[in-house]
């Protein structure tokens, strides 16, 4: 199978790379700027409208619209044949896909948790899952913020990273200088932060593609 992942697009997703071809495109969270429902009618229409057979959603910090309308929401996506994850679980020819919006609390943005509930939603996360989305990143996996000198990443997500058999790859993004791709050496686990925009939200990063 060939994943696409993107994220972090900020309804910015009509200037971006040109999205290659593939079975499986992932968008892993805030396809939106400002959270409101215009603007995710706006990007399920783009989004639904793409080639890839499945099309995988989860929400991020920004979009608001999925927790203060979670069944418009919810009916945007699947009228243009998306499959929205929000901790919840889906096959594709063999393959479970986990999705999970939670980031650790920053200001006053949507979908945020503290670390004893973190703790909580990271353990929900299925022993069978192969493919893990979440919106942020892992403590010291492609979480570095360089003008803070920082890593923001979430350490009971990594520690339930270590715990999961199954798993063959992560995707997030959250974090736009961290954007990149990676195998874990020690056991050959795959990586990616697919943060569509920079730092300064120009939508200039390309889709990063994973066959697994």
């Amino acid at each position: 199978m060939r994943i696409v992942c993107i994220s972090d697009t900020h309804s910015r997703h009509v200037d971006m790379p040109q999205i290659p071809g593939g079975d499986t495109l992932i968008h892993a969270g805030d396809c939106t700027g400002n959270g409101s429902l215009p603007a995710l009618y706006d990007f399920t229409g783009w989004f639904g409208s793409l080639p890839h057979k499945s099309k995988l959603l989860i929400a991020g910090n920004h979009d608001f619209c999925f927790e203060r309308y979670p069944e418009w929401s919810r009916e945007m996506c699947k009228k243009n044949g998306i499959v929205y994850l929000q901790d919840e679980q889906v096959t594709i020819h063999k393959l479970v896909f986990y999705g999970s919006p939670w980031t650790p609390v920053y200001r006053q943005m949507a979908f945020n948790a503290s670390e004893p509930e973190m703790f909580e939603l990271r353990a929900k996360i299925p022993n069978s899952t192969n493919v893990l989305i979440t919106h942020g990143p892992a403590f010291r996996i492609f979480d570095f913020v360089p003008n803070d000198a920082e890593h923001v990443g979430c350490f009971p997500l990594a520690q339930r990273i270590d715990e999961l058999a199954n798993l063959k790859v992560h995707i997030c993004g959250h974090i736009h200088e961290s954007y990149g791709y990676a195998i874990r050496e020690s056991d050959g686990l795959r990586f990616a932060n697919a943060s569509t925009c920079d730092s300064r939200y120009h939508p200039v990063n390309p889709p990063i593609i994973i066959d697994i």
